[in-house]
């Protein structure tokens, strides 16, 4: 029970937090900085070359990204390797990668935290909040779905209305 406390507690904090910012060069050695996309929901995807399941969802990832890329959210991919850039890049062509990859520092912290499995997801809303952070993969559906209950009723994602009613 107090692990769960500690969690819903984490839940309440990060949904009420201001804004974040990431700033990491992008491969052809720009900066780009998350702020760029205010005003569009966007999925922060952290990833590497060698993760199976990361190379599992890149279709889910590209489909979301094409839909929705000229509208309302888009994906911001982050590699978590240390690889020559002509290597990633071919690794990104080969998969037909369609939205923005970064390149995460050497210690693999950033200011949305320190990144332990792969791949992890962070959603990040219009006004540049962290609305949810997963860590395995993701769908187009999944990602759809989270940003229309975020906008739906405000309720903190995972959380019941029992569960919310209660303080949880």
């Amino acid at each position: 029970m107090r692990c769960r406390s500690l969690i819903v507690l984490f839940l309440l904090i990060t949904s009420t937090s201001s804004a974040v910012e990431l700033v990491l060069p992008d491969l052809q050695g720009r900066d780009r900085a998350l702020s760029e996309f205010r005003g569009k929901w966007v999925l922060v995807n952290f990833w590497a070359t060698w993760c199976a399941p990361c190379i599992e969802e890149l279709p889910e990832l590209n489909h979301f990204h094409q839909t929705h890329q000229a509208g309302d959210a888009m994906v911001l991919g982050v590699n978590m390797e240390d690889l020559p850039l002509d290597r990633l890049q071919r690794f990104v062509d080969k998969w037909s990668v369609r939205y923005p990859v970064l390149l995460a520092p050497a210690e693999g912290s950033t200011s949305l935290g320190k990144v332990s499995a792969l791949p992890t997801s962070i959603l990040v809303s219009p006004r540049g909040e962290v609305v949810e952070r997963r860590v395995g993969p993701v769908s187009a559906h999944w990602i759809e779905q989270r940003i229309r209950n975020a906008e739906g009723d405000g309720r903190v994602r995972g959380l019941s209305k029992q569960q919310e009613e209660r303080g949880f």
